[in-house]
C-alpha cells in the first residue's frame, strides 16, 4: 500500500484538487493518505536546508508528497529532499517545473511538453457519494463576476426563467460572488433557494450526484468540473469574457465541443416522466486516469493491471 503525505494550505479549492488525486491513486493502488498541514511545518516559504519538522518525525516515510498551490511547494520539496518519495504538485507552480518529479496541470495553462508533466482537462474534483440519481431533480448554480467573465444578469435571468418553466424539481443555490439579490428573483417560482450562507458542507455534493440535471453559470468553471463528476445532464449559461483570449473559456468551449455540456435550453431533454435511467451520462472521473498516469510513469501497477497481469 502506498503511503502519500499531502500538504494542505487552508485553500479549499486547492485541498478538493489535492483529494481528488489521493482518491484517484486509493481506488488505483490503495494508499494510506496522511494530512501535512502547511503552518505545522514551519515557515510558510520554507526553504530546502534545516531538519524535518517535527510534524513530520512520526509519520511513516512517504511514496509520494503531494500538494496543491503556492504555500505547498517549499514543504513538498523538502520533504522529498529529507524523506525520499517523489515530489507531485497539482496546477503549474511558481518554482521550476524541473523541480519537482512530477507536475499535474491543466492543459489551458500550456505547461512545456517535459517528461514529468501530466496533463489534466481543467480542475481535479473528487468523487461523488453514490446516491439514486433522480431524473426529476434540477439544480441551477450562480456563480458571479470573476477575472475572467463579466456577469450578464440579463441573460442568467433570461434562461433561468426558460429552465424553471421544465417540469422538473429545481433547487437554486448562489455563492460569494453572486452579485446581490439575484437569488431573491426567484421567489414564489417554486424552486427550492439555498443561500451559499445556508448549506452545509457536503451539500452541494450530494445534490449533484442526485440530480439529473444540472445547470452553471459559465463564469464558475471549477463547479462545471465538479458537476462532470455526477451521471446528470449538464448545461452552461454563458457569461461575457474580459479579454479576448480567455484560457477558462478555452477549457468551457472543449467541453461543448465534447459534448460533455450543452448552452442550449432545448438541446437538453428534461422531460423525466419519459427520461430512461441507462442513458445517464458515466462522470468524468479524471482524477482517475490521472493516477493511473502518475503509476504508470513510476512503473507501479494498477490494482486492475496485478489482477489481470
Amino acid at each position: 500500500m502506498l503511503v502519500i503525505w499531502r500538504f494542505i494550505d487552508g485553500n479549499r479549492a486547492h485541498e478538493k484538487q489535492s483529494a481528488a488525486l489521493v482518491s484517484g491513486l486509493v481506488q488505483c493502488l490503495g494508499a494510506d493518505a496522511l494530512d501535512c498541514r502547511v503552518i505545522d511545518c514551519g515557515a510558510v516559504r520554507i526553504s530546502l536546508w534545516g531538519g524535518l519538522p517535527a510534524a513530520l518525525q512520526s509519520l511513516p516515510r512517504p511514496d509520494f508528497i503531494i500538494g496543491a498551490g503556492h504555500r505547498t511547494h517549499w514543504p513538498v520539496l523538502r520533504a522529498r529532499r529529507l524523506c525520499g518519495g517523489r515530489s507531485v504538485v497539482i496546477m503549474q507552480p511558481s518554482l521550476p517545473l524541473s523541480w519537482f518529479d512530477f507536475v499535474i496541470a491543466p492543459e489551458h495553462d500550456r505547461p512545456p511538453a517535459l517528461e514529468n508533466v501530466i496533463l489534466t482537462q481543467g480542475a481535479l474534483a473528487e468523487p461523488l457519494p453514490e446516491l439514486p440519481l433522480e431524473a426529476d431533480r434540477g439544480l441551477l448554480l450562480f456563480g458571479g463576476p470573476s477575472r475572467h467573465f463579466h456577469w450578464d444578469a440579463a441573460k442568467v435571468a433570461a434562461v433561468s426563467e426558460r429552465l424553471l418553466q421544465q417540469p422538473l424539481k429545481w433547487v437554486l443555490a448562489d455563492s460569494r460572488r453572486t452579485p446581490e439579490g439575484t437569488l431573491e428573483q426567484y421567489v414564489g417560482s417554486g424552486a427550492e433557494l439555498v443561500p451559499w450562507q445556508q448549506s452545509s458542507p457536503g451539500w452541494l455534493a450530494e445534490q449533484m450526484a442526485r440530480a439529473g440535471h444540472i445547470w452553471i453559470t459559465g463564469d464558475s468553471v471549477s463547479m462545471v468540473f465538479e458537476a462532470l463528476q455526477s451521471r446528470a445532464q449538464i448545461g452552461v449559461i454563458a457569461q461575457p469574457s474580459r479579454r479576448p483570449r480567455n484560457k477558462i473559456r478555452g477549457a468551457m468551449q472543449r467541453l461543448l465541443d465534447q459534448g460533455l455540456v450543452t448552452e442550449q435550453v432545448e438541446a437538453m431533454s428534461m422531460d423525466a416522466s419519459t427520461a430512461d435511467a441507462r442513458s445517464s451520462r458515466e462522470p468524468f472521473n479524471q482524477q482517475i486516469s490521472c493516477a493511473r498516469a502518475l503509476l504508470r510513469r513510476c512503473g507501479i501497477k494498477t490494482i486492475e493491471e496485478h489482477r489481470y497481469g
